[in-house]
């Protein structure tokens, strides 16, 4: 019993600080609107970050042109995004999130760990948020939506950017690993 509490601690000890800023999940829903955007949030989380694990390190730094973002600056917007648009659907805050200098991280597996952090981060914010939760309007930039609505932009919001990241793949000779398959 004590060995099970020591490795109690230590699991609970080495969480993440956006784990705990959002309250424990129930399962995931198997039918409904939440249950479509896990669906589609999986899809193209996985495409992000398989596009984002073959783009050479030395590429992160590449830019189209001057004053347009890096290939390192789409995905930490992509972060970015994930945890503000979590907000509006009643994650807390995350410090992730009020960094002013998140474009600023530019090292590949520091942009891949910080890939993979917001989208659990959004992942959680939906599971936590309740089927009738949904419908409750809420203000999003100044404009009248609803939870489902919020939810609706970070989809697009990621779609958005994925698009801007294979073109810039694209300009750079990578083709994204699912073209690859076909």
């Amino acid at each position: 019993m004590r060995r099970l509490a020591v490795v109690f601690l230590i699991i609970l000890g080495s969480t993440t600080a956006q784990a705990r800023i959002l309250p424990p999940v129930a399962p995931p829903p198997r039918s409904g609107f939440r249950a479509e955007f896990l669906v589609d949030l999986t899809d193209v989380e996985k495409r992000i970050m398989a596009l984002a694990a073959v783009v050479p390190a030395d590429r992160f730094s590449w830019r189209p042109a001057p004053g347009v973002r890096s290939v390192s600056e789409v995905y930490m917007h992509i972060v970015g995004g994930n945890y503000l648009l979590a907000t509006f659907v009643g994650a807390k805050s995350s410090a992730r999130e009020e960094e002013s200098t998140l474009e600023q991280i530019t090292a590949k597996p520091r942009v891949l760990e910080e890939l993979r952090k917001s989208f659990d981060h959004l992942r959680r914010a939906a599971l936590t948020t309740t089927d009738r939760e949904l419908d409750q309007p809420i203000r999003m930039f100044g404009n009248a939506t609803t939870k489902r609505g919020a939810l609706m932009m970070a989809l697009n919001h990621l779609h958005e950017h994925l698009g801007q990241s294979i073109a810039y793949a694209r300009m750079n000779g990578i083709v994204p690993p699912w073209s690859q398959l076909q």
